[in-house]
């Protein structure tokens, strides 16, 4: 029996995949699409997933296809980027998401995971014991447990029921990549002078002589049809007075503002994550990296389920925290829709907050905001430290991130007085009497989940075997 099928391999599925075979998980992958996809769906990740990338070693693979641009504003109103952001990674990595994924695939393989493409799910039974799978094409697959990456049109999520409340697309935008005869100097004139008003457009060269364009949709399609080409072209003549001359598309697309949040996250067996579990506009460009972010938490959560060390509730904990995070990132595009829209309501809420981010606490709090390194994870009662990811610190030989590459737990030890005896297995213990916790940690010891987050500070308020029993179940003798 597979441990785990994960339906779809996008950066979640991918991510999820290579988590789970760092715990030794037998994961299998089925992907519909028999080729990887030319479609460029985001651009960049945000300073939480490049943390993520860090915590794994790859971070190095994505620098060196990626742009470093610096962090400022939110829902396009510039301002200078705050001073003193709480990670080691103060930027936004542009990367295309095609390289993103090709680069996750190639982890999740070298790590041993199974990636099956061509193979579609088409229906799925759960009982105590297991998950059996139909496929389209292919006999009855038999697993453990099963997760939907499967996106925003969610098969998985279909067949097990679970609700999709919110609100549907009240403004559509056109999306593609074509070639244009116009030349590129007055392409950026153009799109300079439209951004001044309409900020859902614009036309960026991304090599090999194509154009990725965005400009609005006249309305609401009924359907989710491509748009044609002609359509393209007539709404750019709208909002730019030229269609630059576009011709020889490579690919053609519309995107909503639509706005849905998954009920639950996990129905017996199954799981939901990535866009399968969320919708929302692509403003701000959260969409992948909170996917991988949820890959992030649940990997670890669900391999320890399989290989039967789990505390209980350690699974559900998944929704508890995750869900969460999905609603703010859902208000946050909320936010930047309204922030863009043209209606004078909206504009006059624009300058106004405008202002406020001259403030360098309001300009600091949007940008963690959409960087993710602002969460802190409900643990109950406890030192502030508690419940958020670690920002990297330098520790003896090399810096902490670099301690999770494991995906194990990691207790930061500056006293060398405490021991992890019991679980050793599955939490590393390092002493390093030479970090200056009065910079870094203001504590003189703390535990971290494989995903980072901060699980226990030594601050007397709750005994080190308590966590590690919590977040790394029973001890062995």
């Amino acid at each position: 029996m597979i441990d785990v099928i994960v339906v779809g391999g996008g950066p979640t599925g991918l991510m999820l995949a290579a988590e789970l075979r760092l715990q030794g998980v037998l994961a299998v992958v089925l992907e519909r699409d028999a080729e990887p996809t030319r479609v460029v769906r985001s651009l960049g990740l945000h300073a939480r997933s490049v943390e993520v990338m860090d915590q794994r070693g790859l971070l190095e693979r994505f620098l060196a296809l990626g742009r470093q641009y610096p962090v400022a504003g939110f829902a396009g109103i510039a301002k200078p980027a705050p001073n003193r952001l709480d990670t080691a990674h103060p930027y936004v990595l542009g990367i295309p998401q095609t390289t993103t994924d090709r680069l996750l695939a190639e982890h999740a393989a070298e790590l041993g995971a199974d990636i099956r493409r061509g193979h579609e799910l088409v229906g799925l039974q759960q009982d105590d014991d297991g998950v059996s799978v139909e496929l389209a094409d292919g006999p009855l697959l038999r697993s453990r447990y099963l997760v939907g990456c499967d996106g925003g049109r969610s098969t998985v999520r279909r067949l097990l029921g679970v609700g999709f409340p919110g609100e549907p697309s009240r403004v559509e935008t056109l999306l593609g990549e074509m070639e244009l005869t116009a030349d590129p100097a007055t392409v950026a004139a153009v799109v300079t002078e439209v951004r001044k008003t309409e900020l859902r457009f614009g036309a960026g060269s991304i090599g090999d002589g194509l154009y990725r364009i965005v400009v609005p949709a006249d309305g609401v399609a009924e359907d989710r049809t491509p748009p044609t080409l002609a359509e393209f072209k007539q709404q750019l003549l709208v909002h730019a007075g030229t269609d630059f001359g576009a011709h020889s598309a490579r690919w053609l697309s519309r995107f909503g503002d639509a706005t849905r949040l998954a009920e639950r996250y996990r129905t017996g067996r199954v799981l939901l994550a990535g866009d399968a579990a969320h919708v929302h506009p692509p403003t701000g460009g959260q969409g992948l990296n909170l996917g991988i972010q949820d890959a992030f938490n649940l990997g670890w959560k669900l391999a320890a389920e399989v290989n039967g060390w789990a505390p209980e509730d350690l699974l559900d904990s998944y929704h508890t925290e995750r869900h969460p995070v999905a609603a703010d990132v859902l208000d946050i595009t909320r936010a930047h829709m309204q922030l863009i829209s043209l209606d004078p309501g909206a504009q006059a809420v624009r300058r106004l907050l405008s202002q406020l981010m001259d403030f360098e606490d309001v300009n600091r709090f949007l940008v963690e905001k959409v960087a993710a390194i602002g969460i802190r994870y409900d643990f109950g009662e406890g030192h502030p430290l508690v419940g958020r990811r670690l920002r990297d610190v330098d520790v003896s030989g090399g810096h902490l991130y670099g301690m999770l590459h494991a995906g194990r737990g990691v207790l930061l030890d500056r006293t060398g007085r405490l021991s992890v005896a019991g679980w050793a297995d599955r939490v590393d213990h390092v002493v390093d009497h030479g970090i200056d916790t009065a910079a870094e940690l203001d504590v003189d010891a703390a535990l971290l989940r494989p995903d980072g987050h901060v699980a226990w500070v030594d601050d007397g308020r709750q005994e080190l075997g308590t966590a590690l029993s919590r977040w790394f179940g029973a001890p062995v003798d």
